[in-house]
């Protein structure tokens, strides 16, 4: 099933103007909180918004204050550093992040980086903790060691532009599959999973869809979670970008905001410029009650 935007009042056209966002996605609990944190975020946070649209995305997932949503590959916070304000003092975060054995996989990773992400579990939720103090409490685990006491806590997990390297080292440890196996874990019953992934087309050849350079297939996706058990819900267009035509030799990472390939290019630079962050799908998935 297709969710298409549907028209908000005049008040929430308004804000959406004055913060870039694309006006068209129907209200929600929690709209007007949401609009807040967005509207108190950082110029190069909000520079992202015509791209990411944080406020359609949450909303279309059904995110909303009070409840306990766990975030994978938080990384450096952007959309953490919304959610946890947006989840206020009853609401809780949880990060989730790779099984420390996958990160020398990638090959580029320095042994000091490695050794940090050994105590990313602890690190992480004191800093997460500082970026909105009084708001959401914050915890962490990685996949493969979720604590048994989080198993059915979660009322929504979130996978934006995540799952390509778990797909990516699948066949190396089987990450992909614990990854979803977690998430089939921590949620509640009826705790949506929601998706957001740099998206191949289905012509692409499954070689170049492999997670290497950051693209996923629509129909892949939706196999891999209904065969953890999830059930598809629907999708939306709101992160969808036509411009972004990769060939089977691009990668995701040329495009804004890494800009690799581009560094001492300006025109090249310029041109990914124009065609924006990438073309994203975006799924909904419910754990059956």
């Amino acid at each position: 099933m297709k969710v298409f935007q549907s028209p908000v009042g005049l008040s929430a056209v308004l804000l959406s103007l004055s913060l870039g966002l694309a006006p068209g996605v129907a209200t929600f609990a929690g709209e007007a909180k949401l609009a807040g944190v967005l509207a108190s975020q950082p110029d190069d946070v909000k520079a992202r918004y015509r791209y990411r649209h944080p406020a359609e995305t949450l909303g279309f997932f059904g995110i909303e204050p009070g409840m306990t949503v766990v975030e994978v590959l938080p990384g450096g916070g952007w959309y953490s550093q919304i959610i946890i304000p947006y989840l206020g003092a009853k609401g809780e975060l949880i990060g989730a992040n790779y099984a420390h054995d996958m990160w020398p996989l990638f090959g580029f990773f320095g042994e000091d980086f490695i050794a940090q992400m050994g105590t990313w579990v602890e690190d992480w939720p004191k800093e997460a903790s500082t970026w909105a103090p009084g708001a959401a409490t914050v915890s962490a685990f990685e996949f493969g060691e979720m604590p048994e006491d989080m198993a059915g806590t979660a009322d929504a997990m979130l996978f934006i532009r995540a799952l390509h390297n778990l797909r990516r080292f699948e066949s190396e440890g089987g990450y992909l599959g614990t990854a979803l196996a977690d998430a089939l874990a921590v949620l509640r019953p009826g705790g949506i999973v929601g998706v957001v992934q740099h998206e191949a087309r289905p012509e692409m050849s499954d070689e170049f869809a492999s997670g290497a350079n950051g693209y996923l297939k629509k129909a892949f996706v939706i196999e891999a979670f209904e065969q953890a058990g999830f059930e598809f819900v629907a999708e939306s267009d709101i992160n969808q970008n036509p411009k972004d035509q990769p060939s089977e030799t691009d990668i995701v990472w040329r495009l804004p905001p890494s800009l690799n390939g581009a560094e001492e290019n300006p025109e090249k630079q310029k041109a990914m410029e124009k065609i924006g962050e990438s073309n994203r799908m975006t799924l909904k998935f419910r754990k059956p009650e």
